[in-house]
């Protein structure tokens, strides 16, 4: 679920930016660690991720109210993540692939 981390983490980041709070570095750390442990327990259905994302707002005292600013481009962002986390299997896939089967022939 690289594209789901990816963006609550970026969806964070510009919430923060929206309400004019400053983190710290603590605090990003916390979102990096948040999302990336969110988007594992996502559901594989559309815009899992915002619900996920009320986790990662909460850990660090930003407005939920925040969501509703990226409500309306959320579809759209979810076909994206998807794109992202296909190619991320993709190429773990490829990667095993390559080095863990030798079932290529010359």
């Amino acid at each position: 679920m690289d594209g789901t981390a990816l963006y609550e983490a970026a969806a964070a980041m510009f919430i923060a930016n929206v309400y004019h709070i400053d983190l710290s570095l603590s605090q990003q750390i916390i979102i990096f660690l948040t999302a990336t442990l969110a988007s594992i327990g996502a559901a594989g259905i559309p815009s899992a991720g915002l619900v996920t994302m009320t986790m990662v707002l909460h850990a660090v005292g930003l407005p939920l109210e925040g969501i509703g600013l990226i409500l309306a481009v959320d579809r759209f962002l979810d076909m994206l993540r998807t794109a992202v986390n296909v190619w991320g299997d993709f190429i773990g896939a490829k990667i095993l692939d390559r080095f863990c089967f030798n079932n290529h022939t010359s």
